[in-house]
């Protein structure tokens, strides 16, 4: 049932009292489901999507911003005819609801759940339209094993595999992280320093599909911003290049030994005069015996060993290194060239091996210059020697110093060389990337266990699909060792061979918490679905998402993972398309101070301090206000304490107009009786008549004024939602016309006010600022007589011409420099607007005596007259 006041005459204005108002609504909107947008009635279909939140705590003011710039998306869609899909889950696995846990020393899940519901809670009392009956938790088993099947799915592929690799390793939190968790050398969640360790761990290969997750960019690229895709590729890193095969200098069997490098440089072959290997490369304790060059070695080892990929990768990082005591031989030249170990090499970029071209590469000539190693020129800006180099030329120009292939300049030389590998079977083209696969094991109790059990007779075997899920044991010490805390359970443990039914082992890691959010926007399609992963109808219905919003600081982790599961997917024919989100869009940061909100720091303003002081319309308009939603905005108490007294500005400016039209007798109960959906039959009458009088010139230069204004703002404002995000200038328009109303009101006074005008102008106000401010529109808008709800009204349309304005400023230049300004006509020809320009006494200043060039004009903006000076 709708409240009090939904219905009848036009009811006149009370004060402003949000937390009365929003309760109010609240309680309302809740009876009416008027969350869940979704309508099967219409035909076209919207898919709205943030990306979910870790319920590791209250709300924070990221999570604010992040969702009400969705909800307003959401919002106009839905008035605008579309059948709307806006969901809410939760992100529930991984370390941060984990390390939560452990600093309360409450379970995880018990934890989880109350996080959860702090966080519904707040996100209801903001009004946010989401379905909460259809929410999903990763942490439920009814999700989780699902994400368990994809695991199988995955592992039937080919693309989950088990094996030994150097991993980035967190003594904080006593678990792995991918490299992507891995920000300047430290831990991403809780800034403790990354070292090195070799484990066996699962890896999904995502190297696979590096190929297609650039090439498909160019489905996507008309609806991202290029810096996410920039982000990407610099990722992915692409390399085109050749693969080089040098041989160990030795006895004969030791000569068979091949090495093979990978070079985007083979021009610069005959340039090397070092070879390097990684610290960690297995061959170095193959090939080096000598016991001093192994405690060199040793020595070095240990001290590279603290140092993180990031700091080994950096360009500023000191190199350092020593020589091994072999050879490789150069295949072009013939040449015994020196082999070393360097700091700067790493394991995991190409084959963890280097040619070292110090003439033609930074890090290799201070690495030479240091140690006192050759270095010779092979490429030259002008083709001639230039002696002792000051620094290395790493550009493109002639080579010199390289048998046949000197005086061929280097692109040309680069394939020359490659064929001429090839046709001797030393090398071949190659492509590159630094992409690695994916890391998903971890050594922590919250997550998704993974399905494998270890069986002494059969070996690896993957759990039965009929026996998921394979559940996570509730009491388990999971505090962490270092080892999984699972494998200390006996009763998870010890299990079954699904093969041959004898005694096996669980495989006690967890799987990384992105997995989970790698496929959650399929499963919103259905998230009740029983049988499957999600319901392959409603996935063909809803996705691809049509709009995607969250953190950029995703766009090398979440981003890249959740674009591989649709391919893995699509070639498993569970889907039909490539790309899950046609549009992302990165919103921007809040900061207090200038600092990143954080709660480690207690640096936090909470969304609850805002709504609880000054209502959830007032958070809403100032998130969204404070600036362009995809920068960086500094959080002020002073600001959102202005955007509140916007909203009681509005609230006068309309319950005046409310009163207004009451007394005036325009409008009756019996015309105002109204349907279930839109405006009354009455307000088209309006709409239709007020058109009319402006395009017949019955309308008085104030009201044209103000009428002209409220078309001119559904523009703005629709355009600034839907097709740029710039919700701040869109409330920057709503504003103008209100300080346009207040001004029409004070100039028409008493009985000479136009009462169809206010009635439309207030009424179309409400509808605009709705999506944007929902309790105090809801109010007003019932205050009007309307039996249905505002976010059930249809969006205002604009009338294009009614919108161009009559007259424009239009600036007048010399030479590039603003000279003069002048208000003409709308639309007038450009050679109106010179003759305007010349007519200018200031213009004249400046451009008597001299000869005029030409004139630039650019239509109801400029003139530029360029003279010769």
């Amino acid at each position: 049932m709708s409240p009090a006041g939904r219905k009848g005459k036009l009811t006149g204005s009370r004060n402003y009292n949000p937390q009365e108002i929003e309760q109010k609504w609240l309680d309302a909107w809740k009876n009416d489901r008027i969350y869940s947008l979704k309508d099967s009635r219409k035909t076209k279909k919207y898919y709205a999507l943030e990306m979910f939140p870790y319920p590791s705590g209250e709300p924070h003011m990221g999570h604010a911003r992040n969702y009400t710039i969705g909800d307003v998306i959401a919002r106009v869609y839905s008035r605008m005819g579309y059948n709307v899909l806006h969901p809410i889950g939760y992100d529930a696995f991984g370390l941060p609801a984990e390390n939560a846990a452990i600093k309360s020393g409450i379970h995880p899940k018990e934890s989880t759940m109350a996080n959860i519901e702090k966080m519904r809670q707040a996100l209801q009392r903001m009004a946010i339209t989401y379905d909460f009956e259809n929410e999903i938790i990763t942490s439920e088993p009814d999700y989780y094993r699902w994400t368990q099947w994809l695991f199988l799915l995955f592992y039937r592929m080919g693309l989950a595999e088990k094996k030994e690799a150097p991993v980035n390793w967190c003594d904080s939190c006593q678990t792995v992280l991918a490299n992507e968790q891995v920000i300047g050398g430290q831990c991403e969640r809780c800034d403790s320093q990354v070292r090195k360790r070799v484990l066996s761990q699962w890896f999904f290969k995502i190297t696979d599909y590096a190929q297609r997750l650039i090439d498909d960019m160019s489905i996507i690229e008309k609806g991202w911003p290029e810096r996410v895709l920039t982000i990407q590729k610099n990722w992915i890193g692409r390399s085109e290049g050749a693969r080089v095969v040098f041989k160990l200098a030795g006895t004969e069997k030791e000569a068979k030994k091949e090495i093979p490098v990978f070079t985007t440089r083979p021009d610069t072959l005959f340039g090397v005069t070092f070879f390097i290997l990684a610290a960690e490369h297995p061959l170095i304790d193959e090939i080096v015996t000598d016991p001093e060059y192994k405690k060199n070695i040793e020595e070095i080892r240990g001290i590279i060993s603290k140092q993180t990929d990031i700091e080994r990768g950096s360009a500023e990082i000191e190199k350092i290194g020593c020589f091994t005591g072999r050879y490789v031989i150069n295949p072009l030249n013939g040449e015994k060239v020196p082999v070393w170990i360097a700091n700067y090499v790493l394991i995991e970029y190409g084959t963890g091996a280097v040619m070292a071209v110090p003439a033609h590469d930074s890090r290799d000539f201070e690495f030479a210059k240091k140690y006192g190693i050759k270095i010779r020129e092979v490429i030259s800006p002008d083709g001639k020697c230039h002696g002792k180099l000051e620094n290395a030329y790493t550009g493109e120009g002639i080579m010199i110093n390289s048998g046949q292939f000197s005086a061929l300049p280097s692109e040309k030389g680069k394939k020359e060389i490659i064929s001429y590998l090839e046709a001797n079977k030393i090398g071949s083209p190659d492509i590159n990337f630094k992409l690695k696969d994916w890391l998903i094991s971890r050594q922590r109790y919250w997550g998704a266990p993974i399905p494998v059990v270890y069986c002494q007779k059969c070996g690896t075997v993957a759990v039965s699909e009929e026996k998921l899920p394979v559940l996570l044991p509730y009491n388990v010490d999971f505090k962490p060792t270092g080892l999984s805390p699972l494998a200390y359970s006996d009763d998870f443990v010890n299990t079954e061979c699904p093969t041959c039914g004898g005694p096996a082992k669980r495989e006690t890691d967890t799987m990384d918490t992105f997995v989970c959010s790698s496929w959650y926007f399929l499963r919103y399609c259905s998230p009740d679905c029983d049988s499957a992963a999600f319901d392959l109808d409603k996935v063909k219905c809803w996705m691809p998402v049509d709009q995607y919003i969250g953190g950029i600081e995703h766009a090398t982790m979440h981003l890249i993972y959740a674009r591989f599961f649709t391919k893995v997917l699509y070639d498993a024919k569970l889907v039909d398309f490539v790309e899950p989100f046609s549009k992302y869009y990165p919103h921007g940061v809040v900061t207090l101070g200038g600092q990143k909100m954080s709660k480690s720091k207690g640096n936090i303003v909470n969304p609850s301090e805002i709504y609880n002081k000054f209502g959830a319309d007032t958070l809403r308009l100032y998130i969204l206000f404070i600036g362009p939603a995809d920068s960086m905005v500094d959080w002020s108490d002073t600001g959102a304490e202005g955007s509140n007294r916007f909203l009681k500005r509005f609230w006068k400016i309309i319950s005046d107009n409310i009163d207004t039209i009451e007394s005036s007798g325009l409008l009756n109960a019996e015309s105002l009786g109204g349907a279930d959906e839109g405006l009354p039959a009455v307000f088209e009458k309006i709409q239709e008549k007020l058109k009319n009088d402006f395009k017949s010139k019955k309308l008085s230069g104030t009201e044209k004024e103000l009428y002209r204004k409220l078309h001119q703002t559904i523009k703005k404002a629709t355009n600034d939602i839907l097709e740029r995000f710039n919700f701040n200038t869109a409330i920057s328009s709503i504003m103008e016309l209100v300080n346009l109303m207040y001004k029409y009101n004070d100039e028409a006074k008493g009985s000479s006010k136009n009462t169809e005008l206010l009635y439309e102008v207030s009424l179309k106000a409400i509808m605009l600022l709705s999506p944007i401010a929902p309790f105090i529109t809801e109010e007003l808008y019932s205050h009007f007589g309307f039996n249905a709800s505002i976010h059930r009204a249809g969006w205002p349309g604009y009338d294009g011409e009614i919108a161009k304005a009559d007259l424009v400023t239009v600036v007048f230049q010399v030479n590039g420099k603003v000279r003069d300004k002048a208000q003409m006509q709308a639309g007038s020809p450009a050679k109106e607007l010179e003759e305007a320009a010349l007519s200018s006494e200031r213009i004249n200043q400046f451009i008597q005596g001299k000869e005029i060039i030409k004139k630039i004009t650019v239509p109801d903006k400029l003139v530029n007259i360029v003279i010769k000076n």
